[in-house]
């Protein structure tokens, strides 16, 4: 569902753990209010809060995210489709994050990989 070509403008997630929701908005070219909003609404996504409820979002929330961003902003997909569509295709989407995320390591560490060669 979270196609490269769709989501081309998008910069790649960084390799860390933890990101605020200031970062995850730059990730995802949504603005915060609208990441508060989807909390709401999509009980899939669950950050972690801290110390004063500050959100910390992990590597497959910002992935939600952007799956989320494509089913509302380019496929034309209203809130309660989105919920449904994403609901519907937990499993099969739970594989496509995972391969996702290896494909993320993997460039990751050849990127290490030829650093170290040097």
């Amino acid at each position: 569902m979270l196609e490269v070509a769709n989501n081309s403008e998008l910069p790649v997630i960084p390799g860390k753990r933890y990101f605020t929701i200031g970062e995850v908005s730059d990730l995802c070219g949504v603005k915060p209010h609208v990441l508060r909003y989807w909390e709401q609404e999509f009980p899939q996504l669950k950050p972690v809060k801290r110390r004063g409820n500050r959100r910390y979002y992990q590597r497959h929330d910002v992935i939600m995210i952007r799956q989320i961003r494509s089913l509302l902003y380019e496929h034309g997909f209203t809130i309660g489709g989105a919920r449904q569509k994403l609901s519907s295709t937990g499993a099969k989407e739970d594989v496509n994050q995972s391969s996702q995320i290896v494909k993320q390591m993997v460039s990751e560490l050849e990127e290490v990989l030829s650093i170290l060669k040097r």
